[in-house]
């Protein structure tokens, strides 16, 4: 995935692009092609003749194997519970069913347009297949009703989920270029790629995750994405290209947000319903995990697709900032507000004996007038923090600024002008030209 030629890296060492060695030509390339079909076509056929399978199942009160297995699938007291909410069980399963279909359209999608304009190289073939494998055979969506109700696809819906978790492990190990870095990485992937399929075999099989020691994958797990921490930590700082760290920034900027989201949205969830992890099989639960899991997961498709398209890689830089800031500022402000309407809550409780409206009112204007002072000094931290050479860049030029409205000196002008340009640009030369007045020219 490099781009061709050479570049330099910050240590100042040439890195050769390597992208003659991952294209595929020729022969190669229409067997690669026809394989990759030949693989994704069924998956996605088996995962639109799940739907049907899956919409009479959710309709049925779940049995103890059901409720662990299959998501959105509902207890009896559940679909009691559906008349609270308006709805039939008809209603319920097509919601469900909608609400899978897009996410499969999504993440396969952006799968096919990868395959559509980069299949002549083979990381972005198997970046492509990881894709739009990835959702339609994921455990527990409806494919897994489909494998429940006819046992007969048991062994080509586990092979698929094989293939696909095996290409997430490639993925995670090879990305951007599809090279080991280093090289001697090579036994953890080894067991990266054991480790992640065996999460898909068949409970009764020896070596499935169900049946081994609860330490045995914690252990593999802990190595394997270690592993991949430390090779793509190692391949940022020693090998990558200039553009192959933007593609870097653009995965995390997606993984980021994966795991901020699973990290921050739990908790809150469990707080304000307490029922979300005790009674995971009744309509509030499902409809809260269903928009926690996999709505931040599509972060993931939509980042590694630009990664992979090098599709306006270099706005990277500007979305993290924005991310942070506005992520920073939105927890700040929640903060506040809640703050202030519970502690103005309490204090007309205490002194009036009744809650008042006033609190909400109060709360409100706060927010206003805190949101742009708050915004600016959130940003010069995140600029002066993690965007330091931006930030010196800006100060220089205010102050270069601030000096062309005092300075006639042509002389100290000229001096000044080289020493901002070569402190915010840092060229490796520079050089000043100026053109001669008509009076120098006589």
């Amino acid at each position: 995935m490099n781009v061709t030629g050479t570049e330099r890296t910050s240590r100042g060492r040439s890195v050769a692009s390597t992208d003659g060695k991952t294209r595929l030509t020729g022969t190669r390339l229409v067997i690669a092609r026809v394989v990759w079909l030949t693989l994704v076509l069924p998956s996605i056929g088996l995962f639109i003749a799940s739907l049907p399978v899956y919409y009479r199942l959710v309709q049925r009160a779940c049995d103890p194997a059901t409720c662990n297995n299959i998501a959105g699938t509902l207890n009896a007291k559940g679909l009691q519970e559906l008349h609270s909410f308006s709805l039939s069980t008809g209603s319920y399963a097509i919601l469900l069913i909608i609400f899978f279909i897009i996410q499969a359209a999504i993440w396969d999608g952006v799968g096919f347009l990868v395959f559509w304009r980069r299949s002549d190289e083979w990381f972005a073939l198997v970046t492509a297949f990881f894709l739009v494998m990835f959702n339609t055979t994921y455990p527990g969506f409806p494919i897994s009703a489909l494998q429940l109700t006819f046992p007969a696809f048991t062994v080509p819906i586990t092979f698929l989920s094989i293939l696909a978790l095996a290409s997430l492990a490639l993925f995670l190990m090879l990305f951007p270029n599809g090279r080991l870095v280093p090289r001697w990485v090579w036994p953890f992937l080894v067991i990266l790629i054991l480790n992640t399929i065996s999460t898909a075999l068949l409970p009764l099989l020896p070596f499935g995750s169900n049946n081994l020691p609860a330490w045995i994958p914690g252990v593999l797990t802990f190595i394997a994405y270690g592993a991949i921490l430390f090779s793509q930590i190692y391949r940022y700082l020693r090998v990558s290209t200039r553009v192959e760290r933007q593609q870097t920034k653009w995965v995390i900027f997606g993984i980021f947000i994966v795991i901020i989201g699973l990290v921050l949205l739990n908790p809150i969830f469990n707080f304000f319903f307490p029922t979300y992890s005790s009674q995971p099989n009744i309509p509030s639960s499902v409809f809260i995990s269903l928009l926690n899991y996999p709505v931040i997961l599509l972060s993931l498709p939509i980042t590694i697709g630009i990664a992979i398209l090098r599709s306006r890689l270099y706005n990277i830089d500007v979305v993290i900032n924005r991310a942070l800031v506005y992520g920073t500022l939105t927890l700040l402000l929640g903060l506040v507000y809640f703050g202030l309407i519970f502690g103005s809550q309490f204090l007309f409780q205490n002194m009036f004996h009744q809650t008042s409206a006033i609190a909400l009112v109060i709360s409100t204007l706060a927010i206003a007038t805190l949101f742009q002072p708050l915004r600016r000094r959130i940003q010069r931290f995140i600029d002066k923090r993690f965007y330091r050479r931006k930030y010196d860049a800006t100060r220089t030029l205010a102050a270069f600024s601030a000096t062309l409205r005092s300075e006639v000196d042509l002389n100290q002008l000229h001096e000044h002008l080289l020493a901002v340009v070569e402190e915010t640009m840092q060229p490796a030369h520079v050089s000043l030209w100026l053109r001669p007045t008509q009076q120098a020219r006589s």
